[in-house]
C-alpha cells in the first residue's frame, strides 16, 4: 500500500503532501515517568531489526533519519547517508530538517491553544477575526481553513519564496476566487494555512514563531524547532537536493523575511526541526499538558472526505489526516517539495511513532522515497512495535 496523497500544481515549486490522521479522543496513553524521559532525551538508540529493515529496504545515495517510539520512550533514532555531501556531514538524530507541511499540525495547534484561552472558535467567521471580508468569504470559518474545506484556491498564491507580506497574502486570499462554497468540498490549500497564521498574529498579538515557541515547542521541551529563533549549530542544518543531485542549499538560505520565512509559506510550512524534537511533540501529544484532551479529539477527528485511498476511506481534521492502515489507525501528515521528503506518524492503538525525513527524495532514473513512503513507515512500525 502506499499513503500518499499527492496535491501537485499548488504553487510555482511542486508540494507533495502525504497525510493520514485518526478518529479517536487523541491521547495515546499517560505521559512517560521522568526517568524515560531522561533516557529519551540524552540517547540516539538503534534497533537492530530496524536497521537491518532499513539496509534491505534503501536505496543507496540519499541521506536522512528515522526515529521509532514505542510506550513513550526511543526505540530508535539514527540517520542515513549525509546530511551535507560537500563536507561529509552524516546525517543524525539532531540534524535539523525542513519538515514541510508537517509544519500545518504546529499551526493547528496554536489554533487549538487559542481555543483552549477563549480567544476564539472554530466555529468564529474569519471576518470576525481578521475584520470585513468579501460577500463570498464570509462563510469561510476558522473550522474551515483546518479541514481544507474553505474553498480557497492556491492557484491565486506564488512561489514559498516571493517576498510577500502578511497584508499583501491576505489581500490575495482575501480577493480570490473560491474553488467551492465553503465547507462543501475538500481542496488542499497551503493559503488556507498561512490565512490560519495571520489569525494567530491577529488573536495572540504575538509573532507567528515566538507563538508557537512560547506555547507548544518550549513546553515540549522542543529546542531545536522553528524558523529563526533557535540557535542551530553550524552545520547542524541538512543541505537539500535536487533529482540531478546538485545541492539546492539549506531551507533558511532561500529568501527570508528577518522573522522567517515570507506569507505564502508561513504557517503551512518552512518549520525547521530535528528528529529527536518531532519526538518530543509525539510525546507531548500523548499527555494533556500542551492540549487538552477535548482540543486533541477535534484535532484527529476525521472531518472532511478527501477520497479512497487503498480501499479505505481517507479523511482529514485538523492539521493531520485519517485512514487506517495495518498498524491500526494511524495520525499522520507528510510534507515535500522537489528535494526533501518526510512522513510523521503516529498510531495510538499500538502506541507507537515513526518519523523519518530525507534531504534528497529523488535520483532521476533511480529511485523515489516518495514511492517507498507506506512500505518505510509501516515496516519501521511494526519492527518498533513487535
Amino acid at each position: 500500500m502506499a499513503f500518499s496523497v499527492a496535491f501537485r500544481g499548488m504553487k510555482a515549486s511542486r508540494l507533495t503532501v502525504i497525510v493520514a490522521a485518526v478518529a479517536m479522543t487523541g491521547a495515546c496513553g499517560g505521559a512517560p515517568g521522568v526517568a524515560a524521559q531522561r533516557v529519551a532525551d540524552t540517547e540516539s538508540p538503534h534497533s537492530p531489526a530496524i536497521d537491518a529493515f532499513l539496509d534491505a529496504t534503501l536505496p543507496k545515495g540519499p541521506g536522512g533519519t528515522v526515529v521509532a517510539a514505542r510506550d513513550g520512550r526511543l526505540v530508535h533514532c539514527a540517520g542515513f547517508g549525509l546530511a551535507d555531501r560537500e563536507k561529509a556531514v552524516p546525517a543524525g538524530c539532531d540534524t535539523a530538517y525542513d519538515i514541510m507541511s508537517i509544519t500545518k499540525q504546529f499551526t493547528a495547534a496554536a489554533i487549538m491553544k487559542l481555543e483552549m484561552a477563549g480567544r476564539l472558535r472554530v466555529t468564529d467567521p474569519i471576518s470576525t477575526l481578521l475584520g470585513p471580508v468579501p460577500p463570498d468569504k464570509r462563510g469561510i470559518t476558522v473550522h474551515h481553513l483546518l479541514t481544507h474545506t474553505s474553498g480557497l484556491d492556491d492557484e491565486q498564491g506564488g512561489d514559498d519564496y516571493e517576498k510577500v507580506s502578511r497584508g499583501r497574502m491576505l489581500s490575495v486570499a482575501l480577493k480570490s476566487r473560491l474553488q467551492s462554497t465553503p465547507g462543501a468540498e475538500f481542496h488542499y490549500s497551503n493559503l488556507g494555512y498561512s490565512v490560519l497564521a495571520a489569525i494567530v498574529e491577529k488573536v495572540s498579538g504575538a509573532g507567528y514563531e515566538r507563538f508557537l515557541a512560547r506555547e507548544l515547542f518550549a513546553p515540549s521541551g522542543m529546542r531545536q524547532t522553528g524558523y529563526v529563533l533557535p540557535r542551530w549549530r553550524p552545520g547542524q542544518i541538512a543541505v537539500e537536493y535536487d533529482e540531478q543531485g546538485e545541492p539546492r542549499g539549506r531551507p533558511n538560505e532561500h529568501p527570508w523575511a528577518p522573522d522567517g520565512p515570507y506569507w505564502f509559506l508561513r504557517g503551512n510550512g518552512g518549520i525547521i526541526s530535528t528528529p529527536r524534537d518531532m519526538f518530543r511533540w509525539h510525546r507531548a501529544l500523548e499527555g494533556d499538558s500542551i492540549l487538552s484532551a477535548d482540543a486533541k479529539a477535534k484535532m484527529f477527528k476525521p472531518y472532511a472526505y478527501v477520497g479512497v485511498l487503498n480501499g479505505g476511506k481517507y479523511y482529514y481534521g485538523y492539521g493531520w489526516g485519517i485512514t487506517d492502515t495495518s498498524a491500526g489507525t494511524a495520525i499522520e501528515h507528510t510534507g515535500g517539495n522537489d528535494w526533501s521528503f518526510g512522513d510523521f506518524a503516529r498510531f495510538p492503538r499500538r502506541k507507537t511513532m515513526v518519523f523519518w525525513i530525507t534531504n534528497h527524495v529523488q535520483r532521476e532514473g533511480k529511485w523515489n522515497l516518495e514511492d517507498l513512503d507506506a512500505e518505510l513507515t509501516l515496516g519501521v512500525e511494526r519492527r518498533a512495535s513487535g
